[in-house]
């Protein structure tokens, strides 16, 4: 019963790690849904401010200012970019990370960068690689506030007034749909203003729009705003889709426990009535023996 015995023993290992990948699935199903009531409360407030800007280059598009590119504007050499790289601070989530830091790497390039790091993921795989860090962001990943964003856009902000940076980029994961999400790179700084090519019909009613003190001003308030709002939203989707990730693997983990159980509950069986079909042979013979 030596193997029967090893086998029991391994089926009881097995069961365990199912408890654990079992509870580690409900918990990020319970994160999962907080995250996204709060990535609901986000939305009107980003979409909101987001079209505002875009009124207001309708109406002023000479409106000049840092914070602001054209579409006629060019890259030029000797830019040093940002980037602001959201990963987790834990791992057992799938190709979550994994996507994130591969798409940095082709985005940023040989070219100058500074990264700004949220999540231990992140910064151990970019300290690891020698690849200096401008800033990491602690305790966000698994948090993420508000307050962190206006933290980490005021950080920025200061970098590429001081013309540090040249423009900011954010690596983050967005979510699809319920299921499934993606990689994204989304570039903040400078704010690109895309307007229509063709001339506004001259019978079209205008809607008389006033900005004081001046729409530079104007721009220098709600741009950061909208920075932060942003980031704000990069942050709890990408802790959405982390936990999404992380419920689908441990899904795929308790699957394949399953069927590990399953598989050894066969061979245990076997090896038992094995066992049983030997210890009667054995009495049989005995029983024989003595006639």
């Amino acid at each position: 019963m030596a193997g029967a015995k090893e086998i029991k023993n391994r089926i009881s290992s097995v069961s365990d790690t199912k408890k654990i990948t079992n509870a580690m699935y409900l918990i990020s199903s319970t994160k999962l849904k907080r995250a996204r009531k709060s990535m609901e409360d986000i939305e009107p407030f980003f979409y909101g401010i987001q079209n505002l800007i875009l009124r207001m280059m309708r109406h002023f598009p000479e409106t000049d200012h840092p914070f602001l590119k054209n579409s006629s504007d060019t890259r030029k050499d000797g830019e040093t970019h940002g980037f602001l790289v959201i990963t987790a601070d834990k791992g057992l989530a799938g190709s979550y990370n994994f996507n994130v830091l591969k798409a940095t790497e082709l985005a940023a390039g040989n070219e100058p960068k500074k990264l700004f790091v949220v999540g231990e993921v992140g910064r151990r795989y970019f300290e690891q690689r020698m690849i200096p860090i401008e800033e990491h962001f602690q305790y966000t990943a698994q948090n993420p506030t508000r307050a962190r964003a206006r933290v980490i856009t005021a950080t920025f902000l200061e970098k590429y007034r001081l013309r540090e940076i040249t423009d900011l980029s954010v690596v983050f994961t967005a979510m699809k749909n319920a299921m499934d999400a993606e990689t994204k790179i989304m570039k903040l700084l400078p704010f690109e203003v895309t307007l229509p090519k063709e001339e506004i019909p001259h019978d079209v009613r205008m809607q008389e729009f006033l900005m004081h003190p001046s729409p530079e001003a104007i721009i220098e308030e709600i741009v950061p705003a909208y920075i932060s709002g942003f980031v704000y939203s990069a942050l709890v989707e990408s802790y959405c889709a982390e936990q999404n990730s992380r419920m689908q693997a441990m899904s795929a983990a308790n699957d394949s426990a399953d069927e590990i159980i399953q598989e050894l509950s066969i061979r245990y069986n076997k090896e038992r009535q094995g066992a049983i079909t030997q210890e009667i042979t054995e009495v049989s013979a005995g029983a024989r023996a003595r006639l």
